[in-house]
């Protein structure tokens, strides 16, 4: 992104589920705006995750939610809902981007669509707000930065935990040096929740444009549980990997300002999905990063749906001390024989 933005804001209502959206005031590299004029708004992708930060936007004063698309009637009609009386629907996200009167989009669709929904955008003009994760691998980051430089937009992913004021707290203890030399850092995202059984089919293809929801990927029947659970399956998700590990591991790459590692392994198994899933439900990985000549950050994530021991967490250990986060705050634990200043 460019550093000339000096009249934008992005605001966050954060919650525990919810990501702030969208912005008090634009760049002078965007079109500009006075305090008291209405930012109009297009989403794209209106499901259930899409539809919750509508809720959000819909409480920012002077921003108004004027078209809505979806591939499924269903979704649609439930962004409708959230949308101002007379909002613009359609199925065809193009007919969104060609709309003089729309400034800014929200894109919550499947991953697969990040990318090219977000270049789309950029080149017609719009600001973007993308859910996360923005990109599957690095070439596709190239090409949305190229776009957004090129079209002078403003792009803002939705890794929302950096915009919780206790995990900023956080950083600052960290950066202040408190916890000594932060030498490993361990993150899980567990959970014990049935999400691998597959229900029967409700959904009318008729509904759907299975072409327009497959996009960029292999041509394939409708499926209707591969539309509805696609983070679990490679041509549309990453699944743990990208659905959950990427919020923590976003937070360890900004608070330590980490790049990309070295190494990577990593271990998967199907204990709760087996022949339902394509990704695997219980996986464990090991990152070494070397951000100094004289320095090695280990960092070790595990995941699962089949036990929720640690739940949703990342613990910063350093020579002086371990600093645990979690969604709800942050507890600071000297190290045995340690006082933290």
């Amino acid at each position: 992104m460019t550093d000339r933005a000096d009249r934008r804001e992005f605001l966050e209502s954060v919650g525990a589920t919810a990501a702030g959206v969208l912005a008090a005031g634009y760049s002078a590299t965007a079109k500009g705006f006075a305090a008291n004029e209405t930012i109009n708004v297009g989403c794209i992708g209106t499901g259930g995750r899409c539809r919750r930060l509508m809720e959000s936007l819909r409480t920012i004063p002077g921003v108004k939610i004027v078209a809505v698309c979806d591939v499924w009637d269903t979704a649609l009609e439930a962004g409708k809902k959230l949308a101002e009386p007379n909002a613009f629907a359609t199925k065809d996200h193009r007919a969104v981007l060609d709309r003089k009167d729309i400034d800014a989009v929200l894109i919550g669709s499947p991953d697969h669509w990040h990318v090219p929904l977000t270049i789309d955008a950029c080149a017609a003009g719009k600001d973007v707000y993308v859910e996360k994760p923005l990109t599957h691998d690095l070439s596709e980051g190239t090409a949305v930065i190229e776009a957004q430089n090129k079209h002078r937009r403003i792009v803002q992913v939705g890794t929302q935990q950096r915009s919780m004021p206790h995990i900023q707290k956080a950083n600052e203890i960290i950066r202040s040096g408190q916890l000594g030399d932060v030498l490993k850092v361990h993150l899980t995202w567990n959970r014990n929740s049935p999400r691998a059984q597959r229900p029967k089919d409700s959904t009318d293809p008729k509904s759907v444009d299975w072409k327009r929801f497959l996009g960029n990927a292999k041509d394939q029947p409708f499926d209707e549980y591969r539309m509805r659970q696609w983070r679990w399956f490679w041509d549309f998700g990453g699944g743990i990997f990208t659905d959950l590990m990427v919020h923590w591991i976003d937070v360890v790459h900004w608070i330590l300002d980490l790049d990309h590692p070295q190494v990577a392994t990593s271990v998967g198994d199907w204990f709760m999905a087996p022949g339902l899933w394509e990704t695997p439900d219980t996986v464990q990985t090991l990152l070494r990063y070397a951000p100094a000549k004289d320095r090695v950050v280990q960092v070790y994530f595990e995941g699962t749906f089949s036990n929720a021991r640690n739940g949703s967490m990342v613990e910063f250990m350093g020579t002086e001390g371990t600093l645990y986060i979690d969604r709800g705050g942050y507890v600071i634990t000297p190290d045995r024989n340690k006082k933290l200043k």
